[in-house]
């Protein structure tokens, strides 16, 4: 069973930073990767990031250049860097665990960027 607890998040100027992580704590799971996913109002899930626990990540096409995630192995949380902050990155953003059973969701926490 996996377990996750996000923190970071809130409401910032645009062009502004913000700093998400998300701790995962599991039992006798295995993770394979973990990252973020974002549901902004009226629109579909998509992908913000995620890594592997070897550094390989993936980013959205509208994050590039301006987030970044890592991940610390030893803390089992994986870290979420947004900078460049537009309004249209207004979402909640939810930490995914993944592994053998499916992915495992956080409870999502509330991105807020002003125009």
């Amino acid at each position: 069973q996996v377990q996750l607890v996000e923190s970071g998040g809130g409401l910032v100027q645009a062009g502004g930073s913000l700093r998400l992580s998300c701790a995962a704590s599991a039992s006798g799971v295995s993770i394979y990767a973990m990252g973020y996913y974002r549901r902004a109002p009226g629109k579909q899930r998509e992908l913000v990031a995620t890594i592997t626990g070897e550094g390989r990540s993936n980013y959205g096409d509208s994050m590039k250049g301006r987030f970044t995630i890592s991940i610390d192995n030893v803390k089992n949380t994986v870290y979420l860097q947004m900078n460049s902050l537009r309004p249209e990155d207004t979402a909640v953003y939810y930490c995914a665990a993944m592994g053998p059973s499916g992915t495992t969701w956080g409870q999502g926490t509330q991105v807020t960027v002003s125009s």
